[in-house]
């Protein structure tokens, strides 16, 4: 039975989306809520991401999708086609979140629930002492979050791993063991294989003081929350940070402002954002540039500005679009793109393309999250924000550059800047050719 923190209860006709990897931890998760469902009258979306690096995913993507199927579960699912950023398990988490919560506007549902355990939170704590935090955030991951217009539940954080693989032994549940979850190349393997067997050893009950000094942290963190909230009173304006009163402040409500700022970017059990990245902020806001930023975690921005400071997701700023192209189309940045009959350029304003290579028709867009482009004579990809950084191209020209894609979403040309693989010779075969003005 679950036995999620005292301070929730289930209502009648609830609807929950769970995120579930077909793991011994989620597949419990899913099972328990499955034998409280006829009583709470319970509406369950299951909710999985294929993260696409291994061949054992579309296995159990088509396994979870009949299991739902069997016990009259909805299904929703989503294959992670492309990895932009360098940290596989950043981007991974990042791609999770915003799809479970797109989820959950789609179904109007009251609760996302994850299937973290006590394991994971001891894990978490262990972490960010190691990596640097402030005192909320050395108290790992809360089981009950309240967000905008939903709520994050975590039933299972009062389980050890082993009471949920038990669990399923006994209930006969179903479920796949990711073999990547033994290797020492990622962090928190190491941490559960070698530092999590010592602590139970010491006492097998250790998770719950875990928990007990994640409590006692988070209570704490309250009496400081309301001194940081009385300083943002004094140093926000419209979002942005009058850097001359902020800096006015103590040196430690400094360092929780920002890092209330950047809990609109991170959930709050990513372990994204450490000490490196508010000291880098830090310095941003007392040098003496008055025009400069810093690169931060998944695209966002720290941004100075004269006398405010802000931190933004790189791509909210961009003047989307995505226009279907058939022979000529102006853009917003004032230029345009055509289809002509000949040319002798062979600059990057020119792109030949054979129809054959690639799946019309050609759509002109912006700029996404992980953008790569296979490029002409570099034997592999590169990341279109790297393309830009090298190009020395403005922030708020990236923002409405436009990027030519096949309809399976290929990038085959970055205009007046980059071509693809699909570019062709003149002395080859092509029937397309793009001019860009």
């Amino acid at each position: 039975m679950l036995k999620i923190d005292e301070t929730f209860t289930f209502n009648e006709f609830d609807r929950i989306v769970v995120g579930c990897s077909t793991g011994p931890d989620s597949m419990a998760l899913v099972d328990m809520l499955l034998k409280v469902r006829d009583k709470y009258k319970l509406d369950i979306i299951v909710a999985h991401v294929n993260h696409n690096v291994r061949k054992e995913s579309f296995e159990e993507a088509k396994f979870l999708e009949e299991y739902c199927s069997k016990n009259n579960l909805v299904f929703e699912s989503m294959i992670i086609e492309n990895y932009g950023d360098d940290n596989f398990h950043n981007e991974a988490r990042f791609i999770r979140y915003n799809f479970f919560e797109n989820i959950v506007h789609k179904y109007e549902a009251k609760y996302l629930m994850t299937a973290h355990h006590g394991d994971d939170l001891i894990e978490t704590i262990l972490m960010r002492i190691v990596r640097g935090s402030n005192l909320s955030g050395y108290g790992g991951f809360k089981s009950i979050i309240e967000m905008d217009d939903y709520t994050i539940v975590r039933p299972l954080i009062n389980y050890t791993k082993d009471e949920l693989e038990e669990y399923d032994k006994e209930n006969n549940v179903p479920f796949f063991v990711d073999a990547s979850n033994s290797k020492d190349t990622y962090t928190r393997n190491r941490y559960r294989k070698y530092i999590l067997p010592f602590l139970k050893e010491e006492d097998s009950n250790v998770h719950e003081k875990f928990l007990k000094f994640s409590n006692s942290l988070y209570e704490a963190s309250k009496y400081i929350i309301k001194s940081r909230d009385k300083a943002l009173t004094r140093v926000l304006e419209e979002d942005k940070v009058l850097i001359d009163k902020f800096l006015l402040e103590d040196d430690y409500i400094q360092k929780e402002i920002l890092y209330y700022l950047l809990s609109d970017f991170y959930q709050d059990d990513l372990i994204l954002v450490n000490d490196k990245h508010i000291n880098l902020m830090m310095n941003l806001i007392k040098s003496s540039k008055v025009n400069s930023y810093v690169n931060l975690p998944n695209e966002v921005l720290a941004k100075k500005d004269y006398n405010y400071f802000e931190i933004i997701r790189e791509t909210e700023v961009i003047t989307g679009y995505e226009i279907e192209f058939d022979n000529y189309v102006t853009l917003p940045n004032k230029h345009s793109i055509e289809r002509i009959e000949e040319t002798e350029d062979n600059s990057n304003n020119i792109c030949r393309l054979n129809s054959e290579d690639i799946t019309l028709p050609l759509i002109v867009r912006t700029r996404k999250l992980g953008d790569k482009i296979q490029v002409k004579g570099l034997g592999g990809s590169k990341k279109v924000k790297d393309i830009f950084i090298d190009k020395k191209i403005s922030l708020a020209n990236r923002d409405n550059w436009p990027i030519v894609v096949d309809s399976t979403g290929k990038i085959v040309w970055i205009p007046g800047l980059k071509k693809s693989v699909f570019d062709k010779k003149k002395s080859e075969n092509y029937d397309i050719i793009l001019k860009y003005r």
